[in-house]
Parts: C-alpha cells; sequence; structure tokens
C-alpha cells in the first residue's frame, strides 16, 4: 500500500497580450511556487484592505516557454510507471476555459511536436511491452464523455454516430460494495499503438465542442479517456490490473463576463454545476471529522470515485492564464489546486489469482474429495475409464518405472478402477520383459553364431586387433563430426530460409505502407480506404469519403481550401510525411543491406569451419588453425559491427513510424476540419442568396429571373467564401431590357482583401 497525497502541478498558457504581474520560483528541487501580485485600485478609496499578493505552493511550476515532451515526462511518466506496476492512475487538468486543458492533455492537431499527455503516453506503454516481451500484456480502452450531466460511449463501434444523441447513454450503477459499474460503456482491445491512436482518434472527432467568446474551440463536456491493463508473468498464477485516467475537464465559465446565451448558457450551467459538486467532494474530503462524502451529487465524482481519496495515485494540472482579465479565475483555479493537495490516497497493488487457473484448481479439489468420498462409503462405480484418463494412467506407470530413485511413489487415488488398471498394465509390462529375456538367451546359445566369432579370433592377432579399434574410433569421431557439420548446416539453413521469409514479409508490408503513405489524402480523392473491421478503421474509413459534391460546388471547394487559415500548415506536414517516408525507405534498405551482409558473414565462418574439420580429419591442421582463428576473429567482429548498425537503424526505423502515423493522423483531422468549416460556410451562403434572390423578386417586376427569359440570360452563382465577396449587377452590353425597373443581373465574383 502506497498512501500519498494528490500530487499538483501548474502550467501557465503562453500570450501574448498585456500579462498581469507575476512570478515563478524553484526554492527546492520537490516544490515550487507562483505568486501574483494584484495593484491596489485608487478608485476604491485611500483605505483599501485588499489582498495584493497571492502566494501558492505547486509540486512543479511550468514557464510559458516549457514544451509538451517536459510535460510529459515529469508529470505522466512517473504515473505510467506506477500503472505498469499494477498501480491505479489518474491525471487530469483544471482550469477556466481556454486555458489550455485540451492541448495539454490530447495535444494540438497541426505539428507532431504537439502530441499531448495521450498520445504520448500510449506510445509510452506500448514502448514498454516490446521491451518486456516475457511479460504478457492486454489493453483495453474506453472513452467516456459527460455532457450535461449525461454519459455517452465516444468508442461505439455499432454505428456512424453523426450526433451526439445517436451514441449510447452510459448509466452509472453501483454494487452491493460500492463499487461503481458503468453500463454500455464499451471496451475496446487494442494489439498495437496504431490501433489505440485510432481510437483516440475516433473519440475525438465525436465531441462536443462549440465557439464562445473565450475559446474558438471549446470543449463542452468533461472526456475520461481510460486504458484498462492486465498484466501476467510467465510461470505466475496471480494476474495484476490497473487502470489509467486520463481526464479532460470541460472549463468553467463566468457568464458575467463572456455574455453567453441559449445553449451555450445552457451548457455552461451544467459545467459550472458540476465542477462545482467536484470542488464540493475535494472540500469534504479535506476536513478531517466529515464521514459523508456527496460522491453521488454529480457523474463526473462518481465515475472518479477511486481516484478522489480511494486507490489510485491521481496527479493535477492547474492551467492559468495570466491575462489581466483573467486574473480573477486563475487565482480562483490556484486555491483549488492547493484544496486537492490535502488529499490523501491510498494505493494499492491490484493483484488477483487468474480465473482460468483458479477453476480448474478447484474442479480437481472436487473430483478428489468425490474420489474420497467414494473410497470412504465402498461405493462401487459401474462406468468405464476414458481414454484420457487411460492414457494418463500410462503415462504415469512409465514415468514410475523410468525413475531410478527408491523414494518414488505411484499416486493414483482411492478410485480403485485406477489402481486395477494399472496393475494390469503392470502384469503385461513384467511378461513382456520375461519374453524378450527368454528369446536372447536363445539367440546367445545358437550354434550358427560360435563358430564365426572363433574365426575371427583365430585369424587376427592382438596387435591388429588394436589397430582395427583405433582406426574404428578414428572413422567414429569423424562420422560424429560430420553429423554435427550436416545438423549445424541443416538448422542454419533452415533458419535462413525463415529469416528470408520474414524479410520478404517486412518488405511487402513496407512496400505497403509506403504505398499507404504516398497515397495520404490530398483532401480530394478516397482510393486508399482503411479496413472496417475495427473501430478506429471505421473512423478513418468515414472520415476519408470526403463530401460527394457536384462541379460547381467542388471548384468552390478547392478554393476554400487555399484560402483556408490551415493550408500552410496542411501543406507543411504533407510535406513532412513525404520526407519521412522517404527517410523510411531508405531505412528499410539500409536494414535488407546489414541482413544480407551479416548472412554472409556467417556462411563464411561455416566454410571456415568445414575446412578445419576436414583439415582435422587428414591430419594437416598444424599450420592452419593460427589462420582459421585470425579470419574467423575477423569475420565475427565484421559481425558484431553490422549488428550494432542494425539495431540503431530498427531504433530510428520506430521513431520514424511513430512520427508517420501521428502526421496521418494529422491530416485526417485537417482534412474533417475542412469539410465541416466547408459545409458551414456553404449553407451560410446559400440562404443569403436566397434572401437576395427574395428582395430582387420584390423589387422587379418580371418576377424571378429565369435563365431562359429574353431579359435574364443564363448565369452561374458562385457564393462568397472567406477572402471573396460575391456581388450583383447590371450588365452593361444588355440593352434589350435597360430600364431601371427591370434589369438583368449576373453574379459576378470580385476578390476582396482576405480576412485571414
Amino acid at each position: 500500500m502506497v498512501k500519498q497525497t494528490i500530487q499538483i502541478f501548474a502550467r501557465i498558457k503562453p500570450t501574448k497580450k498585456n500579462t498581469a504581474v507575476y512570478s515563478v520560483s524553484s526554492e527546492e528541487q520537490a516544490s515550487a511556487s507562483l505568486e501574483f501580485v494584484v495593484p491596489k485600485d485608487t478608485a476604491d478609496g485611500f483605505v483599501n484592505n485588499k489582498r495584493e499578493c497571492f502566494k501558492f505552493r505547486f509540486q512543479k511550476v511550468f514557464d510559458q516557454a516549457t514544451k509538451q515532451e517536459r510535460i510529459f515526462e515529469d508529470i505522466a511518466k512517473p504515473v505510467a510507471d506506477s500503472v505498469l506496476a499494477g498501480y491505479n492512475g489518474t491525471i487530469f487538468a483544471y482550469g477556466q476555459t481556454g486555458s489550455g486543458k485540451t492541448f495539454t492533455i490530447t495535444g494540438g492537431a497541426e505539428r507532431f511536436s504537439d502530441r499531448g499527455i495521450i498520445p504520448r503516453t500510449l506510445s509510452y506503454l506500448y514502448e514498454c511491452f516490446s521491451l518486456d516481451s516475457s511479460t504478457m500484456y492486454t489493453t483495453h480502452i474506453s472513452y467516456l464523455e459527460i455532457y450535461n450531466e449525461m454519459g455517452y460511449d465516444l468508442l461505439d463501434s455499432r454505428q456512424e454516430a453523426s450526433r451526439l444523441e445517436d451514441l449510447p447513454k452510459v448509466i452509472i450503477m453501483e454494487d452491493p460494495e460500492q463499487n461503481i459499474h458503468l453500463r454500455n460503456l464499451s471496451l475496446q482491445q487494442s494489439a498495437n499503438e496504431e490501433e489505440a491512436l485510432n481510437l483516440l482518434f475516433l473519440g475525438d472527432t465525436n465531441r462536443m465542442i462549440a465557439e464562445t467568446p473565450m475559446n474558438q474551440a471549446s470543449t463542452r463536456s468533461h472526456c475520461i479517456f481510460t486504458v484498462h491493463l492486465c498484466r501476467r508473468e510467465p510461470g505466475s498464477d496471480t494476474l495484476r490490473r490497473s487502470k489509467l485516467h486520463l481526464v479532460d475537464l470541460a472549463g468553467s465559465d463566468r457568464v458575467s463576463k463572456t455574455g453567453l446565451n441559449g445553449q451555450l448558457l445552457t451548457e455552461a450551467k451544467y459545467i459550472n454545476l458540476s465542477l462545482h459538486y467536484l470542488e464540493q467532494v475535494i472540500i469534504a474530503l479535506s476536513e478531517r471529522n466529515r464521514f459523508h462524502i456527496p460522491y453521488r451529487n454529480s457523474m463526473l465524482t462518481s465515475v472518479l470515485r477511486d481516484s478522489l481519496g480511494g486507490n489510485c495515485m491521481t496527479t493535477m494540472i492547474a492551467t492559468v492564464a495570466v491575462d489581466k482579465t483573467n486574473l480573477d479565475e486563475s487565482i480562483s483555479t490556484c486555491r483549488f489546486a492547493q484544496r486537492v493537495a490535502i488529499i490523501k490516497n491510498e494505493a494499492v497493488l491490484n493483484e488477483e489469482l487468474d480465473p482460468t487457473l483458479l477453476i480448474a484448481r478447484l474442479k480437481q479439489e472436487v473430483q478428489s474429495l468425490k474420489e474420497e468420498l467414494f473410497m470412504l462409503t465402498g461405493e462401487e462405480r459401474d462406468g468405464q475409464l476414458t481414454m484420457e484418463e487411460i492414457q494418463k494412467l500410462e503415462e504415469l506407470v512409465k514415468a514410475f518405472l523410468d525413475d531410478p530413485g527408491p523414494d518414488v511413489t505411484l499416486s493414483l487415488g482411492p478410485d480403485m478402477r485406477k489402481i486395477q488398471y494399472c496393475f494390469s498394465l503392470l502384469k503385461t509390462m513384467v511378461l513382456a520383459s520375461r519374453i524378450g529375456r527368454s528369446s536372447n538367451c536363445d539367440i546367445q546359445a545358437s550354434p550358427a553364431v560360435i563358430p564365426e566369432e572363433k574365426d575371427i579370433c583365430e585369424h587376427h592377432s592382438a596387435e591388429e586387433v588394436a589397430k582395427l579399434k583405433e582406426m574404428l574410433m578414428q572413422r567414429n569421431n569423424e562420422i560424429s563430426i560430420l553429423v554435427k557439420l550436416l545438423k549445424k548446416e541443416k538448422k542454419r539453413a533452415n533458419d535462413a530460409i525463415l529469416q528470408l521469409t520474414s524479410i520478404t514479409n517486412r518488405q511487402k508490408h513496407a512496400i505497403m505502407s509506403d504505398s499507404s503513405l504516398s497515397a495520404m489524402p490530398q483532401l480530394k480523392d478516397g482510393n486508399n480506404e482503411p479496413s472496417s473491421n475495427t473501430p478506429g478503421g471505421r473512423a478513418v474509413l468515414y472520415m476519408k469519403r470526403g463530401p460527394l459534391l457536384s462541379v460547381g460546388k467542388q471548384e468552390a471547394f478547392e478554393s476554400f481550401i487555399t484560402d483556408h487559415e490551415d493550408h500552410v500548415i496542411i501543406e507543411d506536414n504533407r510535406s513532412l510525411l513525404k520526407q519521412r517516408s522517404a527517410e523510411a525507405r531508405k531505412l528499410g534498405e539500409q536494414l535488407h543491406d546489414a541482413k544480407q551482409k551479416i548472412n554472409e558473414f556467417k556462411k563464411q565462418i561455416e566454410i571456415h569451419r568445414r575446412q578445419r574439420a576436414v583439415y582435422g580429419v587428414t591430419g594437416n591442421h598444424q599450420n592452419v588453425d593460427e589462420e582459421q582463428d585470425l579470419v574467423e576473429e575477423n569475420l565475427r567482429k565484421n559481425i558484431e559491427q553490422e549488428k550494432k548498425t542494425y539495431k540503431n537503424t530498427v531504433g530510428h526505423l520506430k521513431a520514424l513510424k511513430t512520427e508517420i502515423e501521428h502526421l496521418q493522423l494529422l491530416l485526417e483531422r485537417a482534412k474533417v476540419k475542412l469539410q465541416k468549416d466547408f459545409q458551414k460556410w456553404w449553407s451560410e451562403e446559400a440562404s443569403n442568396v436566397q434572401e437576395t434572390e427574395a428582395r430582387s423578386q420584390t423589387r422587379s417586376p418580371c418576377g424571378t429571373l429565369q435563365p431562359s427569359s429574353p431579359c435574364s440570360p443564363g448565369f452561374e452563382y458562385m457564393p462568397a467564401r472567406p477572402g471573396v465577396q460575391a456581388t450583383v449587377k447590371p450588365d452593361p452590353t444588355d440593352r434589350a431590357c435597360s430600364s431601371s425597373s427591370c434589369q438583368d443581373f449576373r453574379i459576378v465574383i470580385r476578390k476582396t482583401a482576405s480576412t485571414h
């Protein structure tokens, strides 16, 4: 059992606005302090007793220039290590809206270096799995969203939901031991890092996001990404089950400052209420003589019951915005963190017996008790022994006879059928051995063999017999050496065949992955569609379909892409993806060359060993051994060098693979965002056009403009997009309709200054 308080950290959001007066000091290695200075306002009068200095203590304080990698190393990596050891872990981010919680937990969608705690933790866990190959790990992932006090499963594999209401609702259930169970929350198994990242991507696309005055992409719900880990060591009967909660809380909104209304106001009400209940739980846990903890007030506190004062190692990240307008909210966040730091958790190692082994052991115990009961009562069994039981008894008798120890016993249990069968089996073995001995004695006593032995003894003297024995021993030694060489050669040939097949399979996999990388979505074509067997594959397949557009709408979509604010970032990521793919191909070629060199060196060593064996048989090995040893030593050195280069190249290739997969996810997210923005912009422009046509109908006596009308020639409408404005003006070349009340209108696209 590990008793410790909740670890608290502070991260300051980078900003270019006017910042408040704050300072960060690291007095000790294990603690740091964050201090805010609030100058007094002269408008409040000369007698002003307001507090000017606010100082808060944390484990560490990360300033504005801190990178994502350091956040993971200092905060998430220790928690991940404890989860691998068998303890439960939780990391949650708390702060006002727009302070950087989602960026810290999930990461940014623009660059590979902006990965957050969740993708970096997944990469670290699977890296540890590959290093510890002797231990068996199984991983399951769940993704829960709490929106307006209703739980939703973001990893629903049964359907592709277009709305949040289409997702299955999660219901909280509690057993008599007060353990929380989440009904309708699916657990998806992930065998590798790629599947886990696809599940994360699927859940992020289903999240509830809206634009607020404080944040353009504000998450309007609490999200809990959970990794369930099961570990079993070889030869052990126990299992270690642990779980890691990575929580992205929704940001609190001060309605008087943001001015929210409508649906955003309803969402802010539920968010602030759930955070208020979370603070109530924190206050109740910090009080010593408090017996009742109000976990059931909200769904968030019910799910995080173990993380707050229970069996878990919990870490909190307080995200702080140091703008002058957000100073009060930042101080409130730091005060909440100080109350959280008082809570003590008792983390217990989650070990349990393997259920399958426990069931087998109990069945065996029940069977032995039944046999003892039959033995005591004297009841005889009428049933015959099965083939499995007979085979097992034969193996036991054979092992009993083969063991020369005098203290060996044959344990058969109280079943008389087994005892009788073993006695009959021993009887048949004894009779068979007696018959074999009598036949051997008859063969030895036959007169046909004795004259031949006498002739051999008479024709060969003692010296000739000694020479023949010596020659026979030499031939036996030669034959044994050659047999060993043949066996080694056969084994190496089989290994070479297996390695060659594995290399060809890797090359095929690399060619397939390169082809998929080279066919990275160009935001228009979707030829390479992934498999839909897994939930992540269905998500990526759903993203790659793209909108089915008409010709005019497709042209508008292409021009919309070029004018979008993320166009430069998308092109940078695409070029970086091509560069990393080329590097991966080169590394694959280097691996292939190194493998071929190692095989060639091994073949040369085998040739030299054969030559040495031949020289040893013929007797000409006095001057050759030294030369052969030098050649073999040089070849071994070359093999060691090639192995080192091979290992280094494999490590670099793994890192490139992780970066390539993340770049693919970034491009997919950018594509989804572009499609959503385009659909939103297109619907707005279509409504504007309808309003314009309605106005023109009320002003023009000709009514609605028809393409075939003499006063309204054919036209094609292209709506305005960011940076392009659609204007309507009369056609000066048309003299057939020159009146002010009925003029020919043509829609002309006029380029304006870009707003981005």
